[in-house]
């Protein structure tokens, strides 16, 4: 019967192998050892707090190792974990417990304020501290993790059970819970080890949230099921990272492209030894290539992956050969992967045109918790799961993100991508970061606004960034517009959060404050 306790399965095998290295404390964990620990929770979880298989626990907590005994028990217990967003207010926390049902929260006593306001929002069964109650009759987690030799058998499980409810950023609405079944946890762990052809001697840094997908799913779960070790930092630091990296002697590092251009700028990056490094992979957003460059000519191999919280984190592979080959591509499906590109009238598009990348296969989720209407419009009879991100495939069958379908914008009839141009943007010199969105205007329907980061003050001019563009692609794909910002709203994961730039636009228009390139558009 396949289940997600992947800890489990590999501590079966491997059990004095060190699995965890906690940069904070400096404590190594063999797969026995963080396998006893799993179970130990998951016997609280059903003796002291009475949960069955089914029911909700919830997970607020930064990076530390009390947040994989909580994860981990999930796959010996059937009882669904939700991992809850370290930076949400407990208004949005509300939202999810409710939505949830959950009946006990575990918390970080770092979020001692938020808790304490949603305790006065909601009700649950259960409150558990790791460290630092809100209140002296929450329940502590070390008195309630009894060790015992005997856990107990694991609970039984079907592969379309639900392991996790991981909610969406409800950037577009009430965030969504994903429901991620025991097969689809267990599928993505081993396919990714697979075609990504991770070792058993890999050595991988974890410094993004755990309690997002790209955390557990890439490559904690993957290295655990083909018994490399993990280093844990309980959050980010380019100058932690670099020295880590270095002395753990890292052999893959994933992160999305707002880590790899900070750790490009942290005076460490000129000397950080590299040489163990196999490759980097990127994901969570589009990678400018001259991050690609700066890092290849370090003599590192620089992937791209892609994945969303709905397929799966990891639905892309390539080989180095090919990370230099076809730069910038996310590379091609991963074993028992299907993808389909298709039009707005859901016909297939031919190589080299854009359309929205359809997946199908094991590692797809089961929808969306409590949201059946949500779930038909993602998942469609035959299977397939709608991304709503936009694509082309070669001639070679390598997939290269466009951009997201709900940011094209037409203009003058013409479909533009603002990945394309924002690529663009970023090789300027000048440009340290950039966005754009589509606007509407009264002739061409929509057109470009590009929000620019610069390097240094002054930055490039309105005038100077439309003629750096206009020798690079077609004239109706220039913005309209550059506004010059100090820095932009991105998610936690590196994506930028459009919205916010369309909302403060709005307000800039009211107020007359923009740049204007009218002429090179």
């Amino acid at each position: 019967m396949l289940h997600g306790d992947v800890l489990g399965e590999r501590a079966r095998l491997t059990p004095e192998k060190i699995a965890l290295v906690f940069v904070p404390t400096g404590e190594r964990f063999t797969y026995g050892q963080l396998d006893a620990r799993a179970a130990a929770c998951a016997v609280a979880w059903r003796n002291r707090l009475g949960l069955t298989k089914g029911e909700r626990i919830g997970l607020l907590a930064h990076n530390r190792v009390e947040f994989l005994d909580n994860f981990f028990a999930a796959g010996k217990s059937g009882v669904v974990i939700v991992p809850l967003g370290t930076r949400l207010t407990a208004h949005e926390l509300a939202f999810m417990v409710r939505d949830s049902g959950m009946r006990a929260l575990v918390y970080d006593g770092a979020f001692a304020p938020v808790v304490r306001e949603l305790r006065g929002m909601v009700e649950l069964d259960h409150w558990v501290a790791l460290d630092g109650p809100v209140e002296p009759w929450d329940l502590r987690y070390p008195d309630l993790v009894v060790r015992t030799p005997d856990p107990g058998p694991r609970t039984p499980v079907s592969p379309e059970d639900t392991y996790c409810l991981l909610y969406t950023s409800g950037t577009t609405g009430k965030p969504k819970g994903v429901m991620l079944p025991h097969r689809m946890i267990a599928w993505n762990a081993y396919n990714t080890a697979i075609s990504w052809q991770l070792r058993e001697e890999d050595v991988s840094p974890v410094f993004t949230p755990l309690y997002h997908a790209g955390g557990l799913g890439a490559f904690l779960l993957p290295i655990f099921a083909i018994g490399g070790t993990i280093v844990l930092h309980a959050g980010f630091d380019p100058n932690e990272i670099c020295r880590i990296v270095e002395s753990e002697r890292c052999t893959v590092v994933l992160g999305v492209p707002t880590i790899w251009k900070l750790l490009m700028e942290t005076p460490e990056f000129a000397s950080v030894d590299l040489s163990h490094v196999r490759w980097l992979a990127s994901g969570g957003a589009p990678l400018p290539l001259y991050i690609i460059e700066a890092f290849q000519k370090r003599g590192v191999v620089f992937r791209q992956g892609y994945g969303l919280t709905e397929v799966g984190v990891n639905c892309f592979a390539m080989s180095n050969e090919d990370s230099v080959r076809k730069k910038g591509s996310i590379g091609r499906p991963l074993m028992f992967t299907q993808a389909n590109l298709v039009d707005a009238e859901g016909g297939e598009t031919p190589v080299g045109e854009v359309g929205e990348l359809l997946l199908r296969g094991p590692h797809v989720c089961t929808g969306y918790w409590n949201n059946a209407e949500a779930t038909a419009a993602a998942l469609d009879p035959d299977g397939w799961f709608h991304t709503g991100d936009l694509a082309r495939r070669d001639e070679d069958g390598f997939f290269t993100i466009a951009g997201r379908r709900k940011d094209m914008f037409i203009s003058g009839g013409v479909n533009v991508y603002p990945a394309e141009i924002e690529g663009e943007l970023l090789l300027h010199p000048g440009v340290k970061d950039a966005a754009v969105i589509g606007v509407p205007h009264p002739t061409w329907g929509e057109v470009g606004v590009a929000f620019v980061v610069p390097r240094a003050e002054p930055g490039p001019s309105a005038f100077e960034l439309a003629d750096f563009l206009e020798a690079r692609m077609a004239k109706y794909k220039i913005p309209r517009e550059f506004i010059s910002t100090d820095a932009l709203p991105r998610t936690a994961y590196g994506k930028v959060v459009k919205g916010e730039l369309q909302a403060r636009y709005s307000r800039l228009q009211g107020t007359g404050h923009t740049t204007p390139g009218e002429g090179k558009g």
